[in-house]
């Protein structure tokens, strides 16, 4: 029988969770120099978290 691994690394945040993080980001960014990378990142993971809640619940 084959067991499935769970991943070793941090859990992905929540889609909420990662809404309030690009809220944040957005709302103390210095200098009106805006974050890309940051911002970026946090975006593909509130993306991955959106398609997985949206596939949790199908």
């Amino acid at each position: 029988m084959y067991s499935t691994l769970r991943p070793s690394g941090p859990a992905r945040p929540s889609a909420a969770e990662a809404n309030e993080a690009i809220r944040h980001l957005v709302a103390t960014r210095v200098d009106d120099e805006w974050p890309s990378e940051a911002y970026e990142f946090l975006l593909e993971e509130w993306a991955a978290a959106s398609r997985a809640e949206i596939a949790a619940a199908q």
